[in-house]
């Protein structure tokens, strides 16, 4: 069963270690969604998808300096979801084009 998540992130940037950081983190969020803002990824996973996810993340990132947030998203809410602006909504159970 799949289900929709949102994984949000704020990384320390102030320094050289804190950027890796946050190169590492949305490089591991790219393996499993689409980037729908700077540090915001929309996923769909499986329940092992989203452990293996959680895991890389928890591993990467600095709690004492950065934020980690994982929004579970019904999909009756990711229905209902507003988007304005300039990009455009991502379909993430779409095929991914490169």
């Amino acid at each position: 069963m799949t289900m929709r998540v949102v994984v949000s992130y704020d990384v320390e940037t102030t320094t050289k270690d804190g950027r890796r950081r946050l190169r590492r983190v949305a490089k591991a969020c790219k393996g499993y969604g689409v980037r729908a803002q700077y540090s915001v990824f929309e996923c769909s996973v499986g329940s092992v998808e989203l452990v293996s996810l959680r895991a890389a993340l928890l591993k990467i990132i600095d709690p004492a300096h950065d934020s980690l947030r994982i929004w579970h998203v019904s999909e009756d809410d990711a229905r209902k979801t507003e988007h304005y602006g300039v990009r455009e909504p991502l379909d993430v159970d779409g095929p991914l084009l490169f």
